[in-house]
């Protein structure tokens, strides 16, 4: 199993853009994300942080049913 990387908001959200995510709306320091599956649209916020925490991007990638190794072979 691969460790969750540390890395900068910006690079996570260009990351999940290539899985099909759309950048929603901006917040403060939070950036909302969606994307629409077949059944339901599924929704996630990512933090504005350079660099974002392990475990926090952990989370985001739960939220977004993402593998890490997938998640590291997008970036």
């Amino acid at each position: 199993m691969s460790k969750v990387p540390s890395l900068p908001y910006d690079q996570i959200i260009r990351a999940l853009q290539r899985d099909g995510w759309v950048v929603v709306r901006q917040k403060g320091s939070h950036v909302r994300l969606q994307k629409h599956t077949i059944s339901e649209t599924l929704k996630l916020t990512v933090p504005a942080h350079r660099p974002v925490k392990r475990s926090t991007l952990s989370h985001v990638l739960k939220q977004a049913r993402i593998d890490v190794q997938d998640f590291i072979n997008l970036t």
